[in-house]
């Protein structure tokens, strides 16, 4: 007597067959949905032309497309509102350098009033030390002329300088 598993419908085999089955009807039926997916999407997204563009590959008109009136329409609100922003955003970027520009320039000047005044302080002190030098050297040769004077007097009394002279 045979097994009665061997000749069942639930043998590896034969589930494995169902298995290949299934899925290769499967795989079909999605890749035939996807085509049709994109054969849709492509009509509905394309306007029909007027123009026979499949004619010659190598005269195509640039133009192909832009003949309906709905098209021409929308591709001039397009150009207009993207020249329009351009101008805007342009607009902002000149003014935020304009007002950069300004506050450099401001900075500038602050920065030139400080330093001219820092070298006013300077030359003002300058001058004073100068001035005080003059003084002190003048005073200097004054002295030094005292100084000779006193000594002429001292030796024409009979002083005698006793100070050695190293060398």
């Amino acid at each position: 007597m045979a097994h009665p598993s061997d000749h069942s419908l639930c043998s590896p085999r034969f589930v494995r067959c169902g298995l290949v089955l299934l899925l290769l009807f499967l795989v079909g039926f999605v890749g035939r949905l996807w085509h049709l997916g994109e054969d849709s999407s492509a009509q509905a997204s394309c306007p029909s032309c007027d123009c026979d563009c499949y004619s010659d590959i190598g005269s195509i008109p640039l133009d192909c497309g832009k003949n309906g009136p709905e098209t021409n329409e929308e591709m001039r609100k397009d150009a207009i509102s993207l020249l329009a922003e351009e101008l805007s955003l342009q607009k902002d970027v000149a003014d935020n350098n304009l007002q950069r520009t300004k506050a450099l320039i401001t900075g500038a000047k602050k920065t030139s009033s400080h330093y001219q005044k820092e070298a006013e302080k300077c030359n003002a002190g300058m001058e004073t030390c100068e001035e005080a030098r003059e003084k002190a050297e003048a005073g200097l040769i004054e002295e030094c002329k005292l100084s000779a004077l006193w000594e002429k007097r001292a030796h024409e009394h009979g002083w005698k300088d006793e100070r050695r002279v190293y060398q």
